[in-house]
């Protein structure tokens, strides 16, 4: 038996993969698709509420310091004005002269390995680089001059259309969480230092969206605010720093060696930011990208609200009656690349003596289904036992899966692509002394047990035993 190590994997054979078992859907796909809009299918709904509920376990209900909310999509336009989203949220593009199909310039320099991170370059270096080097369109062409284009989406709300009804989707999940803050704080009578966390969606109108799920234009972010004393702020960020990288390598079980840290550049860094840097995950051909980043923010944020809202969001210590703006921590992962990387992390292919083998190798607490369950037989009274035992364990809030149909052999390897640990098979003895056989997915190995104790044995050291 052997396995392809993940920075083999491409992501041709992820997409694939990902539709043929339903974990990712194209969006209105007979239609033709809508660019860059995926749908959570059977599969990809339960790995995605897994991921989602590990990080609320281990950033919010192990934690005694953390609460968490959950924001409205529609905001008033001032919060976009106060953040900066209006005047400064905007990526440089640059256009086909002759095509006018338009590209996201830094994208355009990295992919063509010029500069390698081009985040922060000013619309002058950018076309410095694109003349310097002679780049062209996709199409051959001439390229014109960079140029700022705003990321927010813009709508209107109201049955009037006029500058009094512009209202935009959200361009930051966290943005309510800064609006929040002071009402959280009073309600739950918390004292810094304490952290806000939430999952909610955010909108980009980005110039180009690539790479299966790793940019697109709607997406969720898991966000945590960690509000804190000015005095503390550089400890709690170095703290939260190690327990973001420990929540991906001890909690989803992501190999060390597929996670590392960058810095950002100067140039790449928001002007009141005192440090900032990403978690970047190893995805193959894709190469290293951003996963989760990590920003000392400073009092920033309440600063602004508080200038534009002309409400006072100061903090009262209750040991030195000093009024501040609490320093933000923040903590901002996209979900999206996060399920992209459990499928990168946990996608692998044996070779058998006579097929390849495909396993999702899921983590127990990520795998979509716990257990399947397969009668040897649909007749004789098999089918109608398994389905009894089927049905008890999802009453027992175990998430399974049932199949019957074609050879046990094939309903293993099917199981073994769903990620399913552990694979329960009813046959003729099973009738005779209510035993099942118990098969591990990862092993290949089945022990007999008890029906009765099937749930006792879901766990890799109770099977050696």
């Amino acid at each position: 038996m052997s396995e392809n190590p993940i920075t083999k994997t491409s992501l041709d054979t992820i997409v694939k993969f990902a539709r043929r078992k339903g974990f990712v859907l194209p969006s209105s796909e007979i239609y033709g698709g809508y660019a860059a809009t995926y749908d959570f299918g059977p599969l990809g709904i339960l790995l995605k509420k897994n991921i989602e509920n590990l990080w609320r376990y281990w950033n919010v209900t192990s934690r005694i310091d953390m609460v968490e909310i959950e924001g409205a999509i529609f905001m008033h336009p001032k919060t976009w004005e106060a953040s900066g989203h209006i005047g400064g949220f905007a990526d440089l593009l640059v256009e086909d002269t002759v095509t006018k199909k338009r590209y996201r310039a830094d994208h355009l320099l990295e992919d063509a390995g010029i500069v390698e991170n081009a985040g922060g370059l000013s619309p002058e270096q950018i076309d410095d680089f694109i003349n310097t080097n002679n780049l062209k369109s996709s199409d051959g062409n001439t390229l014109g001059k960079a140029k700022k284009f705003n990321l927010l989406v813009k709508t209107h709300l109201g049955p009037v259309e006029d500058e009094t009804t512009v209202a935009y989707l959200k361009g930051e999940s966290c943005a309510n969480i800064y609006l929040d803050w002071k009402a959280v704080q009073d309600t739950t009578r918390r004292k810094l230092p304490f952290g806000i966390a939430q999952i909610g969606k955010a909108f980009r109108n980005e110039i180009t969206v690539k790479q299966f799920m790793f940019r697109t234009r709607e997406f969720e972010q898991m966000d945590i605010e960690y509000f804190c004393g000015p005095k503390e702020a550089d400890k709690f960020y170095e703290e939260w720093k190690q327990y973001r990288w420990d929540f991906y390598t001890k909690c989803l079980g992501f190999k060390a060696e597929n996670l590392r840290w960058r810095q950002h550049e100067q140039d790449e860094k928001a002007f009141y930011a005192s440090d900032a840097w990403d978690i970047e995950y190893n995805f193959g051909e894709m190469g290293w990208k951003e996963m989760e980043g990590l920003h000392h923010r400073g009092s920033y944020d309440l600063d602004q609200h508080s200038k534009f809202s002309g409400q006072d969001l100061r903090y009262l210590d209750p040991v030195t009656n000093e009024r501040f703006n609490p320093y933000i921590i923040e903590c901002s992962a996209g979900f999206s690349r996060v399920f992209l990387a459990s499928l990168f992390e946990n996608y692998r292919e044996e070779s058998l003596e006579s097929e390849i083998r495909v396993v999702a190798s899921f983590p127990y607490e990520l795998a979509p289904y716990k257990i399947a369950v397969l009668p040897l037989m649909k007749k004789d009274g098999l089918s109608e036992k398994a389905l009894r035992a089927y049905k008890e364990l999802r009453i027992q809030n175990i998430s399974c899966s049932y199949d019957e149909a074609g050879s046990i052999g094939k309903r293993y390897r099917r199981c073994d692509e769903d990620g399913t640990p552990w694979c329960m098979c009813l046959d003729y003895q099973t009738l005779e002394d209510d035993t099942v056989t118990l098969r591990h997915r990862d092993t290949m190995e089945q022990i007999r047990i008890p029906l009765e104790d099937v749930l006792e044995y879901l766990d890799d050291e109770k099977f050696g035993k």
